[in-house]
This record gives C-alpha cells, structure tokens and sequence, in this order.
C-alpha cells in the first residue's frame, strides 16, 4: 500500500502537469521527436498520378492490374525516463526537493508521449540500478512511472533521515544525513545498452555529483537519443551567511568544516557552482548531447519549452 502522501503528490502532479501539456507541451514534443521513418503498410490499385516508383511489380504481375506499394509514417516512440534517486535528491532549500523537481519533469515527459501513443519507460538509478520498468503505453502506465520516481530509491540507514537543513547560527553547525553511496551514471548507460535494443528518447535527470559518466553517455547517444538534464538547487549555486558549518557529503558521508559567514567563501562557493554548470554545458555539447538545466524551486516547463524551440530550430 502506497503511503497516503505519495498518493496525494502523484494526484496533484497529474493535474498541474496534465493542463501543462495539453496547453504547451504536446504538439511541441510530437513535431522534435521524430519516428524511425516509414514503414510498409498495404498495396492498392495503381491511380493516375502516383509514383511509379512504387508500384509493387511482383502483385502487378500475378494480378495483371497495376498496383503500388503504399508507406505510413512510423511514428511510435519509445521515450525512458533514467532518473537519479541518490540520497543528494532529497535536498530542497524551499517547496520542493530535487526529486519532487525531477517527479514533475517526468510527469511533464510520460503524459507528453501517452497523449502522442508512444511508450514510456522508466530507470531509477543510484551507486546501482534501484528499478526499471519497461517501456509501455497508456495513462495508467505513465501514472506509475510518477509514482515511482517519489516513492522509491530512497537508501535508508540506522540513523533517523533528515533532510539538509540550516541550524540557528547560536548552534553555528548545519546537518543533512543521507544514504551512503555515489552516484554511479555510467553504469547507469551500461544498463540501457543492455536491456534496449531498440532506438529511444533517453532523458537522464540527474544532478550530475559523480564521475566518469560522460563517456559512457557519449557511448550511448550514438544508438539513442540522448538529453541530459541537470537538476540544481538555489542553495547550491549560493550558499547562505550562516556561519561556522559542518557539511556531510549526502552521498559519500565525507564531512568538512567551512565559514560560511566569509563573503570570499561564499563567492568561491557561487563560483565554483556557476563554473560545474557551464562545464557541463559545454562538455555534453561537444560530445553531441542536448543538455537543459532545471531549478528544483522554480518552473520546470519552461526549460523544456526552450529545450523544444532549440530542437526545431535545430532541424530546420
């Protein structure tokens, strides 16, 4: 049985996120992600103005009239959602935790592809696959896919879970405590190559706290279509004057002592932050995969809007 407040949070994503893609997002998705191509579907009897070129020799030649081969667009999709449910997820500074942001994102993607009849799969992954479900239609279907994205993942340990969280400067000490195990997003990729054989729509949401990933991403766009999306919150990029605090790694358990109330740590902090995001930026540009940044407090439609635009533009 569900907890009552999964329940609540999948309902009320599905009535943001539905009235957002029926008034936004549906016909952008359709027209920048493309079937494989064409596909044999029937021959018919040859009428005036057709192209020669398909006319079927073979069943003209039995019949003794001509007929032509005739092709549909094959337009099912299959889009898998790869999502990070490692215990640095769980931070949010505001309403929302980058999970919530991350549940939204694929609420937005898996209603987009069932109002367009395309399958939708889903990957939570953290230092190891958490769960996959394979790819399949329907609103139902997509339901699931939501519900698992906040519902699951979540690493637990002996210690009571709380999450990031700033202590009165009195106390001059700030905690969060998570699971302990690092992000792993390469094997992640290497998971996909081996349970997809056929060509998707990957987004991999993820903060991108890990190592060694971008090859093995690189590896998979060259079959898939990949898109990175890079989920961040404010408090990451900006570190608040709250003093002398001691910060635990939500997924490595490392702890270091800094003086956040130092206006030269605090620009350091914003810098480095700024600098990981552009870094990112380019580093997936050049090795061809699409990349879009999410701010766990603010809209998550409107990055994908311009994520959409971007991608027309792109193949025009």
């Amino acid at each position: 049985m569900l907890p009552r407040e999964v329940i609540r949070r999948v309902r009320e994503i599905q009535v943001r996120t539905g009235r957002q893609v029926a008034d936004v997002l549906a016909g952008q998705y359709v027209s920048v992600f493309k079937g494989r191509g064409i596909e044999f579907d029937e021959v018919r009897p040859y009428i005036p103005g057709d192209d020669v070129r398909t006319i079927d020799w073979n069943v003209t030649a039995r019949i003794g009239e001509p007929f032509v081969k005739r092709y549909v667009e094959d337009r099912q999709l299959t889009l898998m959602v790869m999502a990070d449910v490692s215990a640095s997820q769980d931070f949010g500074s505001g309403q929302r935790s980058k999970r919530d942001a991350t549940a939204e994102l694929s609420a937005l993607l898996a209603f987009s592809a069932t109002l367009n009849d395309d399958k939708i799969g889903l990957t939570l992954f953290h230092g190891a696959i958490e769960q996959y479900i394979p790819a399949r239609k329907g609103q139902r279907h997509s339901l699931r896919v939501i519900r698992e994205v906040l519902a699951h993942g979540k690493v637990e340990t002996q210690a009571p879970r709380k999450r990031r969280r700033w202590l009165p400067m009195g106390r001059r000490r700030a905690w969060w405590r998570t699971g302990r195990q690092a992000t792993n997003i390469a094997g992640a990729m290497q998971f996909l190559m081996s349970v997809t054989s056929r060509k998707s729509i990957c987004f991999v949401i993820s903060d991108f706290l890990g190592d060694g990933y971008l090859e093995a991403m690189q590896s998979a766009n060259r079959k898939h279509d990949v898109i990175a999306v890079l989920v961040t919150d404010p408090k990451e990029l900006e570190f608040p004057s709250v003093g002398l605090v001691n910060l635990e790694d939500a997924e490595t358990g490392h702890m270091v002592q800094c003086d956040a109330g130092s206006k030269t740590f605090r620009d350091h902090v914003a810098a480095a932050a700024e600098k990981r995001v552009e870094d990112l930026r380019r580093s997936f540009g050049r090795s061809g995969i699409d990349f879009i940044h999410i701010d766990a407090q603010g809209d998550v439609v409107d990055p994908l809007v311009k994520f959409f635009r971007m991608r027309q533009r792109r193949m025009r």
